[in-house]
């Protein structure tokens, strides 16, 4: 059963009154908890990865500024209270954040920490020697940030900025770390914290890294709120089958990134419960419409319209998932409550509508070899697609059924798939999407302020190039009343106003079939029932690491 998550209708005037804990007794250790990836962490900079196995890490060892949990409520971390109108961290114009950090936070290292490590953070993603993999929302919307005293931090906006809860120091770094690499080298781009992070910020540190086996996190006894456990041990698996037989053995407490088609077989020994989380993620067909890197075909809507319903994604579901769990979805904000347009309906299956499309676009099998194609300046061009995606098992099967019935309508298509720490690499790493490798790339994906909407992929000035490589739009995708609305949502400060702008955001990207959802994608974990106390959140899911404990 989904855990709904409260609507967030009011997220940048939420009133939270928290204030810090007080010290916390001699932390005393026992256990060590193992969590299984399938899929190998890229970084451990946030600044340079936006991949989920990443992203679910960071509550070990670098805290933000206030976390979010079960109930997708914020609960202050390094502040002492949630920034509002009534405690003036607020200012009634929205233009201003004021952050009163806790006097008894430091790092790992004993240093303290200050407002000085808020201003450092905010001046690397923004420094032109940096390539972050997004400079947004600090880029466009925050005219500075300052340290008014050790334990303030100013965020001056250019004008008010809606998403501000969810966007704000999301992490923060270790200046005292990091500056003199930057001093000496220019950049951090390639500093050796980025992937051993053995200074941080939270109940645990970094211990080791080794590639392809597993990353351990050590209980760090300094934390202002101690964990309860000695070490959190992240073993990786090379497949899906691996983490099932690792779930059924005992052999993790965690698995992580199931699916639904899994659940009754993990449950069967009663040991392991799988939890479904609403966390905003959603599987997709990502459309790339960049002329310079794709198919010709891909830049006419009809054609891409006719991909969706030559597509039999229904049956798919129905074949592979749950589909009480993950039913076909229509757009990227679906399971984003209550941002989401549910007006609109998934493109139906209708592989005679699609021919009918192609043909009246031009695309007609010309030589008999069963696959479409067209002249254009005087060259046969085949319409023959490039679907990439990563080793998921679960994907590589939905691969080779689409084959079966893209061929049905004349679409030939050469399968493709990336080891996941090359399929999520930005443009100066080779990463096939910032690329343009492709022309329909699968995977799950959320808004980057869940569980607000904000979400910055989709802009005309985000398009990825040589110029801009760390830009977030992939697909190339460029409409000037996408950009206009999303500025617009962005500064509108009435809640009700913003979803109807954000409903016709979807309704647009939905005409314009940039977008071909596959199945709502909750997360679903298997949690062994020796790990007790833990309350997964759908926004930070490692939110109250600091509590669990080992029967």
């Amino acid at each position: 059963m989904l855990k709904k998550l409260i609507p967030l209708l009011v997220i940048a005037m939420l009133v939270l009154s928290a204030c810090g804990s007080p010290a916390a007794p001699a932390p005393t250790f026992s256990g060590t908890v193992t969590v299984t990836f399938v899929q190998e962490p890229d970084n451990l900079n946030p600044m340079y990865t936006d991949m989920y196995f990443s992203g679910i890490l960071r509550e070990f060892y670098l805290k933000p500024a206030w976390s979010f949990d079960e109930k997708a409520q914020p609960v202050p971390v390094l502040v002492t209270e949630i920034p509002s109108t009534q405690n003036g961290g607020l200012s009634a114009d929205g233009k201003t954040v004021t952050l009163k950090l806790r006097s008894d936070i430091t790092w790992s290292d004993g240093q303290k920490l200050t407002a000085d490590d808020f201003v450092f953070t905010y001046n690397m993603i923004v420094s032109e020697k940096n390539v972050p993999l997004s400079r947004y929302p600090y880029e466009d919307f925050v005219a500075g940030v300052v340290a008014s005293d050790p334990t303030t931090v100013v965020v001056n906006f250019k004008e008010p900025f809606a998403p501000w809860l969810t966007r704000l120091f999301t992490y923060v770094l270790p200046k005292h770390i990091l500056q003199p690499e930057f001093d000496a080298k220019g950049t951090i781009d390639q500093a050796e914290w980025n992937r051993k992070p053995t200074v941080g910020l939270g109940p645990f540190v970094f211990a080791e890294w080794e590639t392809g086996s597993h990353i351990t996190f050590k209980a760090n006894p300094t934390w202002v709120a101690p964990a309860k456990i000695e070490q959190v041990f992240v073993r990786i698996v090379p497949d899906d089958a691996a983490q099932e037989a690792a779930i059924l053995a005992g052999d993790t407490d965690f698995g992580v990134f199931l699916s639904s088609d899994q659940i009754t077989k993990l449950e069967a020994g009663g040991k392991v419960k799988v939890v479904a989380l609403s966390s905003g993620y959603n599987e997709a067909w990502f459309m790339n419409v960049d002329p310079k890197t794709a198919n010709p075909a891909m830049l006419d809507v009809n054609v891409r319209k006719a991909i969706a319903m030559a597509t039999d994604r229904f049956t798919i579901v129905k074949d592979m998932l749950v589909e009480s769990i993950n039913p076909v979805n229509v757009n990227f904000w679906d399971t984003t409550l209550p941002f989401a347009n549910e007006d609109l309906k998934p493109y139906p299956y209708d592989p005679e509508g699609a021919k009918k499309l192609l043909d009246a676009a031009g695309w007609t099998d010309s030589d008999g070899d069963g696959m479409r194609d067209k002249t254009i300046d005087g060259k046969k061009v085949d319409l023959k697609l490039r679907y990439i995606t990563n080793q998921r098992e679960l994907r590589k099967n939905v691969q080779a059924v689409v084959e079966q019935q893209w061929k049905l309508v004349g679409i030939g298509v050469e399968l493709v798939n990336y080891s996941s720490d090359v399929f999520w690499n930005g443009f100066n790493d080779g990463g096939p999407q910032a690329q343009g490798l492709y022309e329909i790339a699968e995977y799950s994906s959320v808004p980057g302020g869940f569980p607000d909407g904000d979400s910055n992929g989709w802009t005309c000035d985000q398009r990825v190039s040589t110029d801009n490589p760390d830009g977030s739009n992939t697909q190339g995708y460029c409409n000037p009343l996408i950009d206009e609305l999303f500025k617009k949502q962005a500064t509108t400060l009435d809640p009700g106003e913003r979803i109807k702008i954000f409903k016709e955001i979807q309704r647009v990207m939905y005409e314009d079939a940039i977008y071909i959802g596959m199945w709502k994608d909750p997360d679903l974990w298997s949690i062994n029932g020796r790990v007790q106390n833990v309350k997964l959140s759908g926004v930070q899911p490692f939110w109250n690491v600091n509590e669990w404990v080992v029967k």
